[in-house]
């Protein structure tokens, strides 16, 4: 009588257990390889990622891991300045910053940097307006000398 009553006690643990861990199996994510090739770097940033996971969070963790990794060149840090694009896809559209990664069903990635036009203050168009006007050296010297150096 022993025995069955330890048995029961021994397989409702074990019954236990079995939930416990299937709970666990069920409540994992998904996670996979991502490989992210960086314009302008020497190779690919390569890092597992939860299926659910932020374009905008796979792009902080590639920027970490090239900033550690003391990459050339610099990227920076501000997730804002960059673009991920699917490395396999025909089109050219960027993925959305919001949206997860999981769905969009590539792996590999390419990150570039938003080119930024530079900010037009006073000093800058003051030299391009001078510039504009004709002030170079040939101008300078052929005022200076008066005679004319023909440019070919």
């Amino acid at each position: 009588m022993k025995r069955s009553v330890s048995g029961k006690i021994l397989s409702e643990k074990e019954k236990e257990k079995e939930k416990k861990s299937a709970e666990k199996q069920s409540s994992k994510k998904n996670r996979f390889l991502v490989t992210v090739n960086v314009l302008g770097s020497t190779g690919p940033i390569r890092f597992v990622v939860d299926e659910g996971e932020s374009v905008n969070k796979v792009v902080s963790i590639a920027l970490k891991m090239y900033a550690r990794e003391r990459r050339l060149p610099v990227l920076g840090s501000d997730v804002s300045d960059f673009l991920l694009y699917p490395a396999n896809n025909a089109g050219f559209d960027a993925l959305s910053p919001t949206e997860s990664i999981g769905p969009s069903g590539a792996r590999n990635f390419v990150l570039c940097k938003i080119q930024k036009q530079p900010q037009m203050t006073e000093a800058r168009s003051q030299m391009i307006a001078r510039k504009g006007n004709g002030s170079s050296w040939k101008t300078w010297l052929n005022k200076s000398f008066s005679f004319k150096v023909l440019s070919h």
